[in-house]
């Protein structure tokens, strides 16, 4: 028994002697081999991995294989490529290039392209992390976009509106998100195949920043989800709506790029076998379906007018989207083109209100020998292009297209609001379709650069005889005084002024009150017998 007060440089020296020596880095013996006591230092179990490495060293990783650098590379490749298109998809709404025009808006082949880069980012961003979750969301994705790519293919609308463009556009994303998949099974697989090689054993903690990346991983994941059943379910809307058959027929135009609806109502000559004028009516700010052609449609059973047509212009109603740029003078070439192959001919009376005044005069002017009268309904005057084409309402509409297809306002009104299929294609709701965005979008690109120039053109070559009849909104000429000394330079358009009146209590849309309409019915009927 050694003393509280002695020397311990014996004993010291003794356990000093007896101290095994380790072999070598990374090696420490156990005390239970060589007879030693154990403290509390000591290891309950002996360390025999002799020539592994940590789990946390950063030589252990899946980027050993090539397989896995393969797929990375690939991954990476594939990114270019879908930015790429993702690139020339954001350009071909601004401006088409050749063959790759869509009949559709080309809204929907840009958010699946934006979805099959948001899935190679997220892959590559979360690549030496996989999990399970983020397979099953990959995979759920996958089936999400096959379902859509099969629906776009089944229903021929949809086929013939997205085009090649879309197809192959949802193809890709369909394609990309097995790819993503299979990319974190492999991962995976290569991440434990290192792990038992170079720690021997497969690692099953994670560390902190790797839940988080996990976390992350999948919370974009799911909000990828979300975007796509969104897609999903208005597309199917889309679907329901293409099985509303249009009144009248649509007509291949532009050598037979895209389709344009006309409806022509009543007969085309009297008794005596003389042609009789007819009313050609070119919308507003809204299809001519909403309201206009109702209205028409009541002269024609009055025996005010003897006949009528109207048609959609590019991107509203029935009609596809033209390519763009689109200007009001390229519009009206695809109206005189329309007319020809439907084999109307006239004589005209143009009747037009609110934009679709601008339209309207630019037709009567190219058209004058036969155009027999001219009816603006509280019409726009070109030094008010202005309006139409500001930057700020331009950049509203391309936010709005961007997200048109997920069709928020669509399924809400579809859901609670029992909006039928007449709203989504012509009526109170058509203004929330991705076709009627992409329209408005083309209208403000141009308005006050070449749709002024060819009025003010239009303007200059018009016939000074020609009979004119101007109707004003009350409302909006009170509401705005250069509104009110536009509508009055109007009425000079021509000498040959039949009226102009300001219905007092009537909206923009004149014809939504009872005066308007019996105003617009009294002027039409004086404007066929003049």
């Amino acid at each position: 028994m050694v003393s509280m007060w002695g020397s311990n440089k014996k004993r010291n020296g003794d356990a000093a002697a007896t101290q095994p020596q380790n072999s070598g880095p990374g090696e420490q013996s156990n005390p239970y081999e060589h007879g030693q006591e154990p403290t509390e230092r000591t290891r309950l179990l002996s360390d025999r991995r002799e020539g592994y490495l940590d789990p946390d060293d950063p030589s252990v990783s899946p980027y050993n294989l090539w397989s896995v650098r393969t797929l990375r590379f690939f991954s990476v490749l594939f990114l270019i490529i879908s930015f790429l298109w993702w690139l020339a998809l954001f350009v071909s709404i601004f401006v088409s290039p050749p063959g790759m025009h869509t009949r559709g808006s080309g809204f929907s082949s840009l958010s699946y392209t934006t979805l099959a880069v948001g899935n190679l980012l997220v892959a590559l961003l979360f690549f030496a992390t996989p999990s399970k979750a983020q397979q099953v969301s990959c995979l759920v994705i996958s089936v999400l976009l096959l379902v859509n790519t099969i629906i776009i293919v089944a229903v021929p609308r949809l086929r013939i509106e997205e085009g090649w463009v879309g197809i192959a556009s949802v193809l890709w994303a369909t394609i990309i998100g097995a790819w993503t998949v299979l990319t974190d099974r492999v991962v995976e697989w290569g991440k434990r195949e290192e792990e038992e090689r170079l720690t021997g054993r497969e690692e099953t903690r994670r560390t902190l920043r790797e839940w988080l990346a996990v976390l992350a991983d999948n919370i974009v994941l799911d909000v990828l989800i979300i975007v796509i059943v969104l897609l999903s379910v208005t597309l199917i809307l889309r679907a329901r709506d293409a099985t509303l058959a249009p009144r009248g027929q649509r007509y291949y135009i532009d050598g037979d790029k895209y389709q344009v609806h006309l409806f022509c109502e009543g007969s085309a000559t009297d008794s005596k076998g003389r042609r009789n004028p007819t009313v050609l009516i070119e919308g507003g700010e809204r299809p001519v379906e909403s309201g206009l052609a109702l209205f028409t449609s009541g002269a024609l059973r009055n025996g005010t007018v003897s006949r009528y047509c109207y048609w959609d212009r590019p991107g509203l109603g029935w009609s596809d989207n033209a390519p763009s740029p689109l200007s009001a003078g390229m519009a009206v070439d695809a109206l005189s083109e329309t007319l020809t192959r439907a084999g109307e001919h006239g004589p005209w009376i143009v009747l037009s209100a609110g934009v679709g005044g601008i339209y309207g005069r630019i037709f009567a002017a190219r058209h004058a020998s036969e155009v027999r009268g001219i009816f603006l309904i509280d019409a726009l005057h070109e030094d008010l292009l202005y309006r139409v084409g500001s930057p700020g309402r331009g950049f509203l509409l391309w936010g709005r297209g961007i997200i048109s297809p997920l069709g928020f306002d669509r399924l809400i009104g579809a859901l609670f609001r029992g909006r039928t299929r007449e709203d989504r294609v012509y009526g109170r709701s058509a203004q929330q379709g991705d076709k009627f965005i992409k329209a408005k979008l083309q209208e403000n690109l141009v308005a006050n650069s070449l749709s002024r120039n060819e009025v003010v053109t239009s303007r200059a070559i018009q016939s000074k005889k020609t009979p004119l009849v101007v109707v004003s909104s009350g409302v909006e000429v009170r509401r705005d005084s250069q509104w009110e000394r536009k509508q009055r330079d109007l009425t000079h358009l021509t000498t040959n002024l039949i009226a102009w009146d300001v219905v007092d209590k009537s909206p923009h849309e004149v014809w939504r009150t009872l005066e308007g309409r019996e105003i617009l019915e009294k002027r039409l009927k004086e404007l066929c017998e003049a």
